[in-house]
């Protein structure tokens, strides 16, 4: 990872996102890795983008309560009315920040008008 690179979304888990192991339930990363996607397809698509699947996720290790979330976000492909981002999430972990891939994966997002149907991405 480089180290110029900027984080589409930092932020810190709280206790109430622990799952019955102690550590960050799934489910809370999934909805930050979503929203960190959202933001970087709607702004590719200009205007607004629903999720329309979730492919390749991958839990490298766990997010552990203290641990300070960067969501990378890298757009991979366009479609006509579809966009593709690979979103990569790092936590840094300790005193001395070290720094660990905890998941990755797929988020595609279709370009949407204000009836919620898809719409052709301006090119």
């Amino acid at each position: 990872m480089s180290e110029h690179r900027r984080a589409t979304i930092r932020t810190i888990p709280q206790p109430s996102d622990l799952n019955v192991n102690g550590n960050i339930f799934g489910g809370w990363v999934l909805s930050q890795m979503d929203l960190a996607g959202a933001d970087t397809a709607s702004r590719l698509a200009q205007g607004a983008v629903a999720t329309v699947a979730i492919e390749g996720m991958k839990f490298h290790r766990p997010i552990e309560l203290g641990d300070v979330i960067s969501i990378y976000t890298d757009i991979e492909k366009v479609g006509r009315t579809s966009v593709t981002v690979k979103i990569e999430v790092f936590a840094e972990r300790g005193l001395e920040r070290s720094l660990h891939q905890v998941t990755e994966g797929r988020y595609i997002f279709v370009a949407i008008n204000k009836e919620g149907r898809p719409r052709p991405i301006k090119g």
